[in-house]
């Protein structure tokens, strides 16, 4: 059986490219911060859609190595299905649109924290998958907290937070990637 460090140091690309993602997602959101409610949703769910696809291909990767690879797994469902709702149902999700982040944010950040713990005997740079885990809750917790400011405020909060989660997954990607050795 491969080890979760292996498998992951295999495929150090993913968080790479995840990482990216989450960048170009941040970059625009500041930089069009007064796009339309629809236009946001529909950034974000395309984002969201494509970084569950990505946690979902990680966690079969790691099916045969980990045997909790099903937290990825749920982590990229979660994923597909807020941004599947923001893309469907943009007039609905207006309002609702702020509580859903939340809570995704919550949930995704202690999934990657949980995972960040289980791998800090197998790699040094944990504490990126776990910073991200963190970035995320604490918007979750910010977005629940000011769910009737407005969405070009929150258009700034969703890009900075997406740039430093950015930041800390292409931190790990180099870390596997050095890892990649072992």
């Amino acid at each position: 059986m491969e080890s979760p460090l292996r498998v992951m140091a295999d495929h150090w690309w993913v968080p790479l490219i995840r990482g990216i993602a989450a960048i170009i997602f941040g970059l625009m959101a500041l930089v069009w911060p007064g796009l339309t409610v629809f236009v946001l949703l529909v950034v974000f769910g395309c984002y969201a859609i494509f970084d569950g696809v990505m946690s979902i291909i990680l966690g079969f990767w790691r099916r045969s190595s980990d045997e909790r690879w099903w937290a990825w797994v749920l982590d990229g469902v979660l994923s597909i299905l807020i941004g599947l709702m923001a893309l469907f149902w943009p007039k609905a999700m207006a309002l609702a649109f702020v509580i859903w982040m939340a809570a995704w944010g919550v949930v995704t950040g202690v999934l990657r924290i949980i995972a960040a713990i289980r791998l800090r005997h197998e790699i040094e740079g944990e504490w990126a998958l776990a910073l991200s885990g963190v970035l995320l809750v604490v918007w979750g917790v910010l977005m629940a907290l000011v769910p009737k400011a407005g969405l070009l405020s929150i258009a700034w909060l969703i890009g900075t937070f997406a740039l430093l989660i950015g930041v800390a997954m292409i931190a790990l990607a180099f870390r596997l990637k050095g890892a990649k050795g072992i």
